[in-house]
């Protein structure tokens, strides 16, 4: 089965506040006429945080659980407002000011209800997943989405103005996800999606909380989410995980994927021999010259301290390879080298952006610069996404 490389495009680092209580208050005024903003929605992204500001425009988000956020505010006819802040041991007081927006005329696409279905379907498989937890999550609202295919391009866009609200039946989250963009691209198996989540628990019985919490401790081990807290608490072999640095280079024998692909789609239905061929070129590995160079990196060795409390970066020198020892791999990646005395762990490859560095908070979220996942963290889709202030027995 082809792997997909994932990424999950962050937001830049913006100005840090510091806190210290878990305690956020604040008011929401127009930049233009200085009057209250009310009923907007004010949320700490990917976090289970949220409230409404009043009409006098204050709002008041408590027992925030210490930890890097990135607070949200968004209502309509007003362009988006976020800030990172740090929550520590005191409350933050916040006097945000909204910036009208302005209202443009935006390009339509008009595509056929046929069409749009297609889109969706491939947008719910990229984007929320295909493994059991997937089949139990609910789009509340699919219509929010707008959708569009470039067939030259392969890649299929997606993005929203209103939030996109999933029931995960699975995890017991109801997540309201805005949407800023996303992209599928089919020659290069990339997916980038930016955006911001509120998560909200279900209601349910105690047999069905009692499941969603094991659901969700299944989830979170061995994810990237718990390898960065392990990485910068320094606990990785007590916490299952191993890692090494990792080397290789491209296959010279493996034609360019965008070839393959159009020459695939040329010959699949006129030529048999020539689809056969083709088809066996893309069986060629991706990479060859591939060697983990051991004894196995320690923290010490790729994370590094930054002027910001509580805010980490990660570096190394080509990939890194992560293994986690107490789950085995159910899907077979063709790309991903394992090594023939390895037993079938998950296991990932990170691979950095130009810069060489990722940026990561002590909730275990990348918040700038991110990378791309090969391997298991590949999978990791929306129906297994939990907030970054979830901890094992909430």
């Amino acid at each position: 089965m082809r792997c997909f490389w994932f990424v999950l495009l962050c937001f830049c680092l913006p100005i840090v506040c510091m806190a210290q209580n878990g305690l956020i208050i604040g008011k929401l005024t127009s930049a233009v006429t200085k009057s209250a903003v009310a009923n907007a929605s004010v949320f700490l992204s990917n976090a289970s945080y949220g409230t409404a500001s009043a009409e006098d425009g204050s709002f008041t988000l408590r027992g925030v659980k210490p930890g890097q956020y990135n607070l949200v505010v968004t209502v309509i006819g007003f362009e988006e407002y976020s800030k990172e802040v740090l929550v520590g041991s005191g409350p933050i007081n916040m006097q945000i000011e909204l910036t009208p927006k302005v209202m443009m005329m935006r390009q339509v696409t008009i595509i056929s209800n046929a069409d749009w279905k297609k889109n969706y379907e491939q947008f719910k498989k990229e984007f929320i997943g295909v493994n059991d937890n997937a089949k139990l999550c609910k789009v509340v609202n699919p219509r929010v989405l707008d959708l569009v295919y470039f067939r030259k391009k392969q890649t299929l866009e997606a993005s929203s103005d209103e939030f996109l609200i999933v029931e995960n039946a699975a995890l017991g989250y109801r997540t309201k996800f805005l949407l800023n963009s996303f992209s599928s691209d089919g020659i290069s198996h990339t997916i980038y999606y930016s955006g911001k989540a509120l998560f909200e628990d279900l209601p349910g019985s105690e047999a069905q909380k009692k499941k969603w919490k094991a659901k969700r401790e299944e989830a979170y081990y061995g994810s990237p989410q718990h390898f960065y807290r392990s990485l910068y608490r320094n606990k990785l072999a007590s916490e299952g995980f191993v890692m090494y640095n990792y080397t290789r280079e491209p296959n010279p024998n493996r034609p360019p994927e965008e070839l393959v692909l159009r020459k695939l789609k040329q010959y699949r239905e006129v030529n048999r021999d020539s689809a056969l061929y083709w088809y066996n070129q893309q069986q060629v590995p991706k990479w060859w010259h591939e060697n983990l160079i051991k004894p196995p990196l320690t923290s010490s060795n790729v994370v590094r301290s930054t002027p910001s409390e509580g805010i980490f970066a990660i570096t190394f020198p080509a990939y890194l390879y992560v293994v986690y020892t107490k789950k085995h791999e159910e899907e077979q990646f063709r790309d991903i080298y394992r090594p023939l005395d390895m037993e079938n762990f998950e296991t990932s490859v990170i691979t950095l952006n130009s810069k060489h560095y990722a940026i990561f908070d002590m909730n275990g979220i990348v918040v700038a610069e991110s990378p791309l996942y090969e391997g298991t963290w590949s999978k990791a889709k929306l129906a297994n996404m939990l907030p970054v202030d979830y901890e094992p027995g909430d």
